[in-house]
């Protein structure tokens, strides 16, 4: 399914961020994300977020690169003429990059890969996802007689929404319900069955979640297409607020786990890495503070309260809330350092952005933070002060200790985000044929 993480580093057959080199012995699925560009029909969406910053800095470099030339053939100033061509390549490179968000996105990013091949380059959304699932089925069927990992990451319920005629005007919900209807459908019809029709439902562990809320920006035309959170505030990419954050999970694992049960406890994705581990007999590495913590406990009734007692929420590399789960009184504190700013003031998403940022003009800072009662207050719309709340000082204390606690366990990473990591570099280009003329359809050939 949808990998999101990229392919490579250096060249452009190192692969260095793909599955493969990451744990995974089989791969098939996009190595990007998607976006509204892979169908070519909605307003772009890469557009909206990156074009602005792309042109930003092709005018700053030309500037730049005008201004050196000029000191340097009226001999104003030294310069080397290095330096002004390396400018120069670069304001070129965000050129092309903001020119490419036009159109050429398509053809260059919206692809799909079986282990290190392309596949197909643009890919078919009509059918991309019915190829995912049949590969699923077929990975299931080649490995019954084994232990295996399956993870299938759908392109479902996630902008563009493609839906087949079949469910198209199924749901009371628009286009999204149209969406979630055959997600469902998909993953009981394809999924679900093969693993019951194998005879492997009952020593097979299923865990079935979304990776954040909805969408609340994602419209087509005047209409909103991105889910609805019910009470929580906000939504996808806010990394703070509820509803950026809370989806529920689902469980399977008849004969093992109990079922219809319902659980009230804050667990987070971050628990799939050692459950995986506890599940396969392993040990998760102890020479590293791991963030997760097995689900099984909680899942068989043998404890009552997550392995959590703090969680951090960020938003890209900024810490924007922490929750403390008080043990001893069952209270969830979260306390805000960082929220977004609405776009209207008080719509509870970021329509004018497209989407909310993670820091600068668009976020506000709080000191001291935001705190939130969410055992009383879970829509988070009143927030605590020292006049309302007597424990508010002992509280957001004990919160900023856990933070330095926490931020001591942390490795400094390079920012994937950084002006540079964010130009198109054509050098690490995935293509299916010869550059920049990248086509395939290996699919339908196959066909």
């Amino acid at each position: 399914g949808k990998w999101h993480m990229g392919v490579n580093c250096k060249s452009r057959h190192d692969h260095c961020h793909h599955p493969l080199n990451h744990g995974f012995d089989y791969f098939y699925g996009m190595p990007f994300t998607l976006l509204n560009e892979c169908q070519g029909t909605d307003d772009p969406e890469l557009a909206k977020s990156l074009q602005d910053t792309y042109w930003l800095y092709t005018q700053v470099i030309i500037l730049a690169v005008l201004t050196l030339l000029i000191g340097k053939l009226t001999n104003l100033f030294s310069v080397k003429w290095k330096i002004i061509i390396c400018l120069a390549i670069c304001g070129l490179l965000y050129f092309i990059s903001w020119f490419s968000s036009y159109g050429f996105t398509k053809y260059w990013n919206c692809i799909l890969m079986r282990n290190h091949g392309i596949t197909e380059q643009p890919m078919n959304l009509e059918k991309t996802t019915s190829n995912m699932l049949k590969e699923a089925v077929s990975f299931i069927e080649r490995n019954k007689h084994r232990p295996f990992l399956l993870f299938v990451s759908l392109l479902h319920v996630h902008t563009p929404l493609i839906t087949t005629k079949k469910f198209q005007g199924r749901s009371r919900h628009g286009l999204y319900g149209d969406n979630v209807e055959e997600m469902d459908w998909m993953v009981g019809k394809w999924l679900l069955d093969v693993i019951d029709k194998e005879g492997l439902k009952n020593n097979t562990f299923i865990y079935f979640a979304s990776d954040h809320g909805g969408s609340l920006e994602a419209h087509r035309g005047n209409a909103q297409l991105g889910g609805w959170n019910g009470i929580y505030k906000g939504g996808k990419g806010m990394g703070g607020w509820e509803g950026g954050i809370r989806v529920p999970g689902i469980v399977r694992w008849p004969g093992m786990l109990p079922a219809g049960t319902v659980i009230n406890e804050m667990t987070s994705l971050m628990d799939v890495f050692p459950t995986v581990v506890h599940l396969a007999g392993g040990v998760v590495p102890q020479d590293r503070v791991i963030d997760g913590r097995t689900l099984l406990p909680l899942l068989q009734g043998r404890v009552q309260h997550s392995g959590h007692e703090f969680m951090f929420h960020y938003c890209g590399v900024f810490l924007h809330a922490v929750r403390w789960h008080q043990k001893d009184s069952g209270t969830v504190w979260k306390a805000h350092y960082a929220t977004p700013v609405f776009q209207p003031e008080a719509s509870g998403a970021c329509f004018g952005r497209g989407i909310c940022p993670c820091s600068g003009d668009g976020v506000t800072h709080h000191d001291p933070p935001l705190l939130f009662d969410l055992s009383q207050d879970p829509s988070e719309a009143n927030p605590l002060s020292a006049d309302t709340e007597p424990l508010f000082d002992t509280v957001t204390r004990r919160i900023g200790k856990a933070v330095e606690e926490h931020r001591k366990t942390l490795t400094p990473v390079p920012q994937q985000l950084s002006p540079y990591n964010n130009i198109w570099k054509p050098w690490l280009q995935p293509c299916c044929g010869t550059f920049p003329f990248c086509w395939c359809d290996e699919e339908n050939n196959k066909v």
